[in-house]
C-alpha cells in the first residue's frame, strides 16, 4: 500500500498498532481528535472529527487501506454513541465509497455478543446478544459493513475484539485477550489476503480458554500465536476469581450488562 489510514490513532490500540505496522505502506496516515505524539518519519497527521463529513471524506482520499479504531470506546450515552459511532462511521463508509473503496478493517467488538453466557462456544453465525449500547452501536457497524459490501463490493474484515491489552487484568480476560502482536499480525492478514470479502473474525489470541469458533475465517491464514494461560495464576490471586454469582463469572460482556443507560457519560471507561 502508498497509504494506510490509522483513525483513532492516539489510543491505546492505535499507538500499539503504529509501533508495529509502520511496514505495512509507503505513508501511515494517522488521524485522532486527540492530540497525537510520536510521529514517526513515515506518518501523515491529520485531526479529524469523525462527524464532520467534510473532514472525513478529505481523511480518507488517496488512502489504499483504513484500520477504523476512532469513535467512542465502550459505554456512554446514547448522544454521544450516535454521533461517534453511527453517524461516524457512516461518514467513513461514504467516503470510502467515494475514493476507491479501499479496504477496511472495522474494530467491532465482542460487547455485540455480551449476553451470550460463558460457558457457550459461539460463531459468527449467531444472532447477536449486545450488552448496552456501545454494542448496539459495533452491531450497527457490521449491519453498515456488510451492506456495504453487498451493494457496493466495499470489503470490510469485522473484529470482534475481546480485551486488545499489553496482558490480561482480571480472570475474565483470561478467555478474550488478544494480544497487541497477534492484533498486529491479523492486521497484515486482513491487508495482505488476496480476497478478502466481508468476514466477522473473533478478534482473541490463542487462548486455552475459548468462547468463540473462528473457523469461518480460517481461509485468511490468520494464526494467532499467544496464550493467556500464562497470566492465569497471577490473575486467580489477584485480583481473584469473581463470584460464581457475579456478571463477571456469568455473562462473556462481563460487568458490561450491569450498566445503566447513561443520561450523563461516565466518569471513567466501563471494562
Amino acid at each position: 500500500m502508498k497509504r494506510l489510514l490509522i483513525t483513532g490513532a492516539a489510543g491505546s490500540m492505535g499507538m500499539a498498532m503504529r509501533q508495529r505496522l509502520g511496514h505495512l505502506a509507503e505513508t501511515i496516515r494517522v488521524s485522532d481528535i486527540t492530540p497525537l505524539t510520536a510521529i514517526a518519519p513515515n506518518e501523515e497527521p491529520v485531526s479529524c472529527d469523525l462527524m464532520d463529513a467534510d473532514g472525513v471524506m478529505r481523511m480518507v482520499e488517496g488512502c489504499d487501506g483504513i484500520l477504523h479504531f476512532g469513535g467512542i470506546p465502550s459505554e456512554n450515552t446514547f448522544d454521544s454513541i450516535l454521533e461517534a459511532n453511527i453517524r461516524g462511521l457512516y461518514n467513513l463508509y461514504e467516503a470510502a465509497r467515494k475514493h476507491g473503496k479501499p479496504r477496511i478493517l472495522f474494530a467491532s467488538s465482542n460487547h455485540t455478543v455480551g449476553f451470550y453466557r460463558q460457558d457457550q462456544l459461539i460463531s459468527v453465525d449467531q444472532p447477536t446478544k449486545p450488552d448496552g449500547l456501545y454494542g448496539v452501536s459495533k452491531c450497527f457497524g457490521e449491519a453498515l459493513a456488510q451492506m456495504y459490501f453487498h451493494k457496493f463490493g466495499q470489503e470490510t474484515a469485522i473484529v470482534r475484539i475481546g480485551a486488545c491489552w499489553p496482558k490480561p487484568t482480571t480472570v475474565r480476560m483470561l478467555a478474550i485477550w488478544l494480544s497487541f502482536d497477534d492484533m498486529a499480525s491479523l492486521t497484515e492478514r486482513v491487508f495482505k489476503a488476496p480476497y478478502l470479502g466481508c468476514p466477522t473474525i473473533w478478534g482473541v489470541s490463542d487462548n486455552q480458554t475459548k468462547w468463540w469458533d473462528n473457523s469461518a475465517s480460517a481461509y485468511l491464514g490468520w494464526k494467532p500465536k499467544d496464550n493467556s494461560e500464562t497470566y492465569r495464576a497471577e490473575l486467580e490471586r489477584s485480583p481473584g476469581i469473581p463470584d460464581k454469582d457475579s456478571s463477571h463469572a456469568k455473562w462473556q460482556g462481563g460487568g458490561f450488562v450491569d450498566e445503566p443507560i447513561y443520561i450523563e457519560p461516565p466518569r471513567s471507561p466501563i471494562r
